[in-house]
Formats: C-alpha cells, sequence, structure tokens
C-alpha cells in the first residue's frame, strides 16, 4: 500500500506536476486469485445501458453450430470479441473524476483492489434477426387439416414459443411479427404453419363463398363464413384464414373481414406458379385473373419478391422466385442471384435485396458494394464483381 509521501515521490520521477492531475488518487493492487477468465466485459451504447438500468434482460440466442447473438425484447445484436491494446481492469467501486464529489483541497490516496482484467470485451452490433430458420423448423411437420377418423397426426417435431425462443437467432417480438407474416397459428399449444396446398384450400373455400353469396370482399361476415364453411373445416381454421387474408373489424357487435386484395392475389398467384418451371405470361395473367375473387385486380407489382418476370425471352415468362427461398448471407445472396440471372434491372433485383439493408442502408448502398454497373440498350443492369460459380 502506497502512502501520499510515496506516489508524490514518484510524480517527481516521472515529471509530472501534482496541480495538474486529479487531487484523488487510486492506488491498485491485486487482489488474490485473480484471473482473466473469471469476468467477461460487454460494451453498451445508451439505449441498452438504459434497457438494463430499467430492470428489463438481455438474452444470448443461437443454437450451438451458430454465432451467438443478444437479444432485447424486440431487438437483435451481433456478438463480436473486440480485442484490444490495453489491459482491462476490473475495479469494483471505483469512481471516475466526475463521480467524485471530494471537495478536500489537499491530494489523498484511496486504495483500490483489483478483481479482474482482460483485453478483449463484447461488442454488440444491431443486426438484421435471422429468421429463415423458424419457417424451416416449422415446416417440419407443417398442418395438413384434421386427421381423417382412424389416422392419427404426426405429433413429431412440434415446437412451442419456448422452443422457438431457444433456437432462433432473433427477439421475441421479431418472431412473433414472423410468425404472423408466414401465417403460423398456435394448435394445442405449438406454433404451426400450414401445409400450402390445405392453406389454399381454406383461402378456395372462402373466395368461393364470397362469390357465391354476391358479397364485397371489403365485407365479409365472420359468423355466417363460420356457418357456411364449418361443415368443410374447423372452425378455427376459416377464422385463422381470414385474419391471415384480411383485416378484422367489428360493426353494430358483428365482426367483419376486409379481404387484403394484394395478399389474395399473390396467394393465387403462388398456387398457380408452384408447379410450373416457367409461366407464358400472357396466358398466366388471364388465369390468374379469374382465379380471384370478383371485384379484385390482379397486378404484377403484386408478386414483387415472389416471382420473377422474363421481358427478354420470346414469348414473355415469369417464374416463382421468392426472395425467403434465397440464402441469408448477403454475399451468398448476391451470387446465388448472379447464378439465376447475369444482369439484372435495378427494378427486378431491388425487391430480393431489400432485406438485406441495415439500419440507415439503402439498396443502392448494397449494389455499389456487390455488384458492377454498366448501360445495356441504355438501361442500367448490375451484374457480379467477381466470377460466379455455377
Amino acid at each position: 500500500m502506497r502512502s501520499l509521501e510515496e506516489v508524490q515521490a514518484t510524480l517527481q520521477i516521472a515529471k509530472l506536476k501534482e496541480e495538474d492531475l486529479q487531487q484523488t488518487i487510486h492506488c491498485l493492487s491485486f487482489g488474490e486469485n485473480v484471473s482473466s477468465a473469471d469476468y467477461c466485459l460487454m460494451e453498451l451504447d445508451d439505449t441498452l445501458c438504459r434497457h438494463i438500468e430499467a430492470g428489463q434482460s438481455l438474452v444470448i440466442r443461437g443454437d450451438t453450430d451458430e454465432r451467438a447473438v443478444v437479444c432485447t425484447g424486440d431487438k437483435t445484436y451481433e456478438l463480436k470479441i473486440a480485442d484490444t491494446s490495453n489491459l482491462l481492469l476490473f475495479l469494483p467501486g471505483c469512481r471516475t473524476p466526475d463521480q467524485l464529489t471530494d471537495s478536500q483541497d489537499s491530494s489523498h490516496v484511496v486504495h483500490s483492489q483489483i478483481w479482474g482484467f482482460c483485453n478483449s470485451y463484447w461488442e454488440l452490433r444491431k443486426q438484421r434477426p435471422k429468421l429463415k430458420k423458424l419457417k424451416k423448423l416449422l415446416l417440419e411437420n407443417p398442418y395438413e387439416g384434421p386427421a381423417l377418423h382412424g389416422q392419427d397426426e404426426n405429433t413429431e417435431n412440434r415446437y412451442t414459443m419456448l422452443d422457438l425462443l431457444e433456437r432462433i437467432q432473433a427477439s421475441e417480438e421479431e418472431i412473433k411479427t414472423h410468425l404472423e407474416a408466414i401465417h403460423a397459428c398456435q394448435i394445442d399449444g405449438f406454433w404451426r404453419v400450414l401445409e400450402f396446398d390445405y392453406e389454399m384450400k381454406l383461402l378456395g373455400h372462402v373466395a368461393q363463398l364470397v362469390d357465391s353469396e354476391s358479397w364485397s370482399f371489403n365485407k365479409v361476415p365472420l359468423q355466417t363464413s363460420l356457418d357456411e364453411l364449418g361443415p368443410l373445416e374447423p372452425r378455427e381454421m376459416i377464422e385463422h384464414c381470414l385474419n391471415s387474408y384480411g383485416k378484422r373489424s367489428i360493426e353494430n357487435d358483428e365482426v367483419f373481414y376486409a379481404l387484403h386484395e394484394d395478399k389474395v392475389c399473390r396467394a393465387m398467384a403462388l398456387m398457380l406458379l408452384q408447379n410450373a418451371v416457367k409461366f407464358n405470361l400472357r396466358e398466366f395473367q388471364e388465369v390468374w385473373q379469374q382465379s380471384v375473387p370478383e371485384g379484385m385486380s390482379t397486378r404484377l407489382d403484386q408478386l414483387k419478391s415472389v416471382a420473377l418476370v422474363d421481358r427478354t425471352s420470346r414469348p414473355e415468362t415469369i417464374c416463382l422466385l421468392r426472395v425467403e427461398d434465397l440464402p441469408e448471407d448477403t454475399m451468398e445472396r448476391f451470387n446465388h442471384l448472379f447464378i439465376l440471372r447475369e444482369k439484372w434491372t435495378e427494378e427486378d433485383i431491388t425487391p430480393y435485396i431489400q432485406d438485406l439493408c441495415g439500419e440507415k442502408q439503402t439498396t443502392g448502398a448494397l449494389l455499389t458494394k456487390y455488384a458492377r454497373s454498366s448501360l445495356q440498350n441504355g438501361i442500367k443492369v448490375f451484374n457480379s464483381r467477381r466470377p460466379v460459380a455455377t
């Protein structure tokens, strides 16, 4: 333990003026059994600090074969080790100069004990949640409708919310939002996605009922729909279909649904495209318009991020290409797209890279980094910056 006189003598040897320094002098010493493995340090920004100070928690998520992420209730952060050339010391109770309230005019020594040290810390960076795995897990056992008489439904590979929180690299709020986006529902306490053909069967029943009753697709009565379609399918599945493809409202104590035109048209297009490698565009548009409820209008912009039109072929064609089926990694995504098509217009490629944008990042910035632009027949197109292995 150094005395004040010993500290002052050291300052003289170092040719430092005492008046240029803080009046409170910390004299450090190592405690017993101190090890660099005892503690891990994590750097938090102001938002995360306030989150912790408010009594909220941070959760580390990710399967054993994945990189760990840190999640709040509604955001996901990448967890990376950052090395530092300065040794970081852990000093419980040590106060920084702005926390000192000592009003003494003369210098004095405070003895502080080091409890731990390290030369790296965890750095957090906000990132996009990794949600592709969510649908992949639920598709291990999709719901195909009520089991037929005498048949038992497959009970393997079912997941509760707790199971999903354990395995998906995303916050609870982000997981819930994505479950809604993929039309998942809870059945017997487990989150399930409907098998595509079964979901289309339900939507077909609803669309047919709307047409046969001459209802406006903007005002579909829930109770009448349940009464009419209840004998065909479980009532909760009919209501789930209306929730997935419509907006709920209440009028004079009666529940109505306004079917979302774009969602219904997109679903019908997916049903038509799923079994065709390529479809003659003009023929597809005719069949597509005939498949939707009366009063709805089909438009190609409803198919952004789920189908790709080839204007260069003769005749023009359309094929299924869903963004959810593409790689989540940015470099892998671009490589995959440039394997599918050597040159892309900005209009065609934007729906397939939009979800890769981070905070304050644009698709233009991504294209500048991962693609090279050129003019083709007066139109700006993008191709790979490096040879693409097919």
